[in-house]
């Protein structure tokens, strides 16, 4: 029976998840306990968030990257989660090699709103953090898949850059 299970899991293991990107680096993190804690407030609450999501997307343009926006607040478990995988050392690299990435504080869903409105998002977000993904040229790439990694104290760091892998071009 472990004969059987350990080859089960190398099948699985070599199982091409359709959409990932080939380069999307391998975390060597075990587990969300051994998750360094570099960022405890990604969200710079002062900052213009329509001049620094403008930015991004004129740096994209140059970069030909796509822009991501985390829509959050420095009150969110998950959003901080988040931003601590992102800034891991086996992911950082990946991350910057395809996208301009660009932080918003949301406040308590009453901040910087005109952004996700920029995308049709008008109605209130279902939760944060919220990532949207988009060209250089505006168009949103991950319609109706904002809110999936809402969820992000939940996700081992290699979901979470499994998830961000699809939408890297």
């Amino acid at each position: 029976m472990k004969r059987f299970l350990a080859a089960s899991a190398l099948v699985l293991s070599a199982v091409a998840v359709p959409g990932l990107s080939a380069d999307a680096p391998r975390v060597s993190v075990a587990a969300m306990t051994d998750l360094p804690v570099v960022e405890r407030s990604p969200y710079d609450e002062k900052a213009d968030a329509v001049a620094a999501v403008d930015a991004a997307f004129a740096r994209a343009k140059k970069s030909h990257k796509r822009v991501l926006i985390d829509l959050g607040g420095n009150w969110c478990g998950d959003c901080i989660v988040l931003a601590n995988i992102m800034a891991l050392k086996e992911v950082k690299p990946f991350i910057a090699s395809k996208f301009e990435v660009v932080a918003v504080d949301v406040g308590r869903f009453d901040k910087n709103l005109a952004i996700p409105a920029r995308f049709g998002i008008t109605s209130r977000l279902e939760g944060v953090p919220a990532v949207i993904v988009a060209e250089p040229d505006g168009t949103f790439v991950n319609k109706g898949k904002i809110t999936a990694l809402s969820d992000a104290r939940h996700m081992s760091p290699q979901a979470v850059v499994d998830w961000l892998a699809q939408w890297a071009k």
